[in-house]
């Protein structure tokens, strides 16, 4: 009984398959490309022969593998004909897409399940996990928009973003140095290192500490829209202005999280230092701020974040004729959606680059922390 009821998303694929198989056909009828006989047979034999062979007792790995193989060549084989056919798939087209997708789900299931001897295979397991599903949540984008034939202007299918997207390399490299090399990379530096001085300072006085962290407290709580106006009064339309915006965003979180962090340490470790004879500095260097890294650490991810939003909503205010705010701000006014899922496609690319270099080197430096041993 519990064999049969694991394996659930194949025994609901194979019932969704055979119903659309028995509501054919996958387009409607006022389709002007429909699909061959021999398309057809092939993404039903595809999906209803991988969900039964899922159901047999074979070796994990090969299960994922036909499934993935499967699922996934007779998902293609699907939406490669609604190109043309926009707004004409019929129920039996969702319900096979449906199928498929469950048919994933049990793939990325049976992935999770799978352990290595090797530390390399399993670091590359988990990388696929999350690139099947991120793949499925773009699958799933091109057919409901090109399926239901919702108007691009509203929303473009991941296709014509990509070919957008290939199409204005240039243009997007031009505005990912303007805003991210120039204003985002400088303003996290500065930003970060600032409030990382500032913390320091304030841990040594005390007053300056009672003093500064209920204005620092206020002062992040300041809504970027209207900071950004003034920034770009202050210091131009150019990348400098953008950079302050960074600057004004990123010292705050450091700020706060390193106060937090210098204190992280324990009294029995600082009664050691004591009685080691350690002065301030010594213990700062030694015990301290080695315990306060998961917080410095976890104010330069949250930071990461909000450089590049930060200098994309301030490009919004005033800018050159480059960037990726003023590409935003443009393209939208023109209706040219796709540019504008372009821009926040690469902007998203480099946020998650980014994000992931400072959590590689959060690894590196705090590979004591539980945390990471856990990992």
């Amino acid at each position: 009984m519990s064999s049969l009821m694991r394996p659930w998303q194949s025994l609901l694929a194979v019932a969704l398959a055979l119903t659309a198989l028995a509501t054919l056909p996958l387009l409607m009828p006022q389709a002007p490309l429909a699909f061959s006989l021999m398309r057809m047979f092939s993404i039903f034999v595809l999906t209803i022969g991988a969900a039964l062979v899922s159901l047999l007792p074979l070796p994990a790995l090969f299960l994922a593998v036909t499934l993935f193989v499967c699922a996934h060549f007779s998902t293609s084989l699907m939406i490669a004909r609604l190109a043309g056919n926009e707004g004409a798939a019929s129920p039996a087209f969702f319900l096979v897409l449906a199928a498929n997708w469950l048919l994933a789900w049990r793939c990325v299931s049976l992935l999770c399940e799978i352990r290595f001897r090797s530390k390399m295979a399993d670091n590359l397991l988990r990388l696929v996990i999350p690139a099947i599903f991120g793949a499925w949540i773009l699958i799933l984008w091109e057919a409901l928009t090109r399926g239901l034939g919702i108007p691009f202007i509203i929303l473009p299918p991941p296709s014509a973003i990509g070919a957008r997207l290939a199409a204005s390399v240039p243009t997007l490299w031009a505005d990912v140095q303007q805003t991210v090399f120039k204003a985002v990379i400088f303003g996290y530096v500065v930003g970060c290192a600032a409030g990382f001085a500032v913390a320091i300072l304030a841990d040594r006085i005390a007053f300056f500490r009672r003093g500064l962290l209920p204005v620092a407290n206020l002062m992040s709580a300041l809504p970027i829209i209207g900071v950004a106006p003034i920034m770009v009064m202050w210091f131009g339309f150019d990348w400098q202005s953008k950079a302050a915006v960074v600057i004004v965003m990123t010292f705050f979180p450091m700020l706060v999280n390193t106060i937090a962090g210098l204190s992280a340490a324990g009294s029995m470790e600082r009664d050691l230092m004591r009685s080691y004879a350690s002065d301030y500095w010594q213990t700062l260097t030694k015990l301290r701020l080695p315990a306060a890294m998961p917080f410095i650490f976890n104010a330069l991810k949250i930071n990461s974040t909000l450089a590049l939003i930060g200098a994309i909503v301030a490009e919004f205010f005033g800018t050159p004729i480059v960037g990726m705010g003023f590409r935003i701000s443009t393209e939208i006014g023109r209706m040219n959606v796709d540019m504008v899922w372009a821009e926040i496609a690469v902007a998203a690319l480099v946020g998650s680059v980014f994000y992931g270099v400072v959590a590689l080197g959060e690894r590196a430096t705090t590979f004591w922390h539980p945390s990471n041993r856990s990992r």
